[in-house]
Formats: C-alpha cells, structure tokens, sequence
C-alpha cells in the first residue's frame, strides 16, 4: 500500500502558507491533509482492483472533487473530498488523477511514479451518478477536546451518502497523530521567526485512544440498505508541526486490535472486493 507513505512524505514539506508569513505542513484550516489522504487511497484501489482499471480504462468511471451530495431522506447537504462517477466519453475531462499531484504537492518515489503512469488515466468527470464516496478526517491536536465533533462529522457523511445513493460505497478514513506536543496554527498567530512557538500538549497514549475507541462505535454496515460505513481505515501518524519530518505511527497496545479491524490494507481490499460485487458492469 502506499497512499499512507505518500500522505507523510507529502506532510513533512511546509507548502501551506499562513498568516504573519508562517508556512506550515498542517493547518486545520485547509483541505490539502484530506485530498492527499484520498488521493493516495484512490491510488491504492485503482492498483488493487483490476475491475475498477477496467472501467476506467473504458471511460465509464471518472472522478470529482468536494461533490455535493444531498441525503434525500432528510434534505441534509455534505461535500464529499472525493469521489467516483458513472461516466460516459463525453463527460470526462482533460483533468486527470494524475494531475492532482501538483496541485497537491504529493511527493511521490520514482517508483511510486511509475506505478501511477503505469495505470489508465481516471478523468474528472462531470457530476452524475455516485459509485463511491471518500470522507477524511484528521484528529491532530487536542484530541479529546476534538472527539464530538469529529464523530458527528464522520456520522454524518454516511448517513448523506446513503441517503443519497445506497449503492455508493461510503468510505471514511481517519488519521490520528500520535505525538504528545503540536504546533496549532490556530494558537500561533504570530510571525514564529520572531516570537517562538507555543507547544500544545496531548496526554499519549491516551488522546490517541480516545480518539480510536470513537471511531470503532462509528457504524459500520455489511449490506445495502443498512446504515453505515462501507469502509473505515485508521492512520496512525506522528507530527509536531514544527518543520521536522511527519512519520507513520504504530497502534497503542489497548487499541492494537481495533487498528487492525480498521486497517488501511484491510479498507482498500474491502473498498476493491465491494466495487467487484456491486459494480461489475460499471
């Protein structure tokens, strides 16, 4: 797998740009974390699933970015960080997948490129009907503090993408950081080249595990018709913010076994298996 490596590698360069001159590698305010998580999870899915490359292959899958969907049920409205598309030729556009790696700063291995060429260009499409739905979230600094309203939001992205199209495969992906202090530009609203930062502090192991036990009581569904998610993955990542490297983490021991249901690998081969058996023809 490798949207997880590519998702740190990509964190560790300072590209976004703050007030008071600051650039930062993570800014609750921006998006950039929750497009490169999707985009290394769609690159994922296109090598595991040979179907899915089929379909693109053919010009009858595209993609979208920040897509509206409309819970029909109950009228709620959410935009989703990306998704797939029923498509024809005449809906694709010129803007590919690959494309996106600039305009996300993704930095991605000579190998890793190849891997990308190496696959049939996925187009953006125009918006039409939805076959899968990606939702990523970050759990960075104060944790606990975070925990209702990242649950609320996870929650209601299922519940949108369902009651707008049940077939759509509804994935959410979480990443936690792991580390015990944190730079937050929401608190650092100064010119740090001439007052030093201001550290915040996460109690670990234990904002981490409470972030993870939330994201286990999400629901999960096994069939169409049910509510829940298709597919949750958790990544473990530790970072301070401070212009040193971002890095994958490994899973506090009294939650080893809830990251191991939640896997990425074991999302991207559900999201793969899922396509197989609800979209053979596209």
């Amino acid at each position: 797998m490798l949207g997880p490596d590519i998702l740190v590698r990509s964190m560790s360069l300072p590209t976004i740009s703050g007030k008071r001159g600051n650039s930062w590698q993570y800014h609750s305010r921006s998006d950039r974390h929750s497009k490169r998580a999707c985009w290394g999870v769609l690159l994922d899915l296109l090598i595991e699933s040979p179907l899915l490359r089929k379909h693109v292959a053919a010009g009858q899958i595209g993609f979208g970015i920040n897509h509206t969907m409309r819970d029909f049920t109950s009228g709620r409205k959410k935009d989703l960080d990306l998704v797939l598309y029923r498509s024809s030729q005449e809906d694709l556009a010129s803007a590919t997948f690959a494309s996106l790696v600039g305009k996300y700063d993704l930095v991605l291995t000579r190998q890793e490129r190849d891997r990308l060429n190496s696959l049939p260009p996925l187009r953006q499409a125009k918006p039409a009907s939805v076959v899968l739905a990606l939702e990523a979230k970050a759990a960075m600094t104060s944790h606990i503090k975070a925990v209702p309203r990242l649950f609320d939001e996870l929650n209601s992205s299922h519940l949108t993408i369902h009651g707008a199209a049940d077939t759509a495969i509804a994935v959410g992906l979480v990443m936690v950081n792991t580390a015990d202090t944190f730079i937050s530009p929401d608190i650092n609203k100064w010119d740090l080249s001439k007052i030093p930062a201001e550290y915040s502090r996460n109690p670990q192991p234990r904002a981490s595990v409470r972030v993870i036990e939330k994201i286990e009581q999400l629901r999960r569904r096994s069939k169409t018709g049910q509510e829940g998610y298709d597919a949750i993955g958790i990544t473990l990542v530790h970072g301070v913010n401070d212009g040193t490297p971002y890095t994958l983490a490994t899973a506090p021991q009294s939650v080893e076994s809830v990251c191991d249901l939640l896997s990425y690998e074991k999302m991207i081969r559900r999201m793969a298996a899922l396509y197989a058996a609800r979209f053979p023809q596209a």
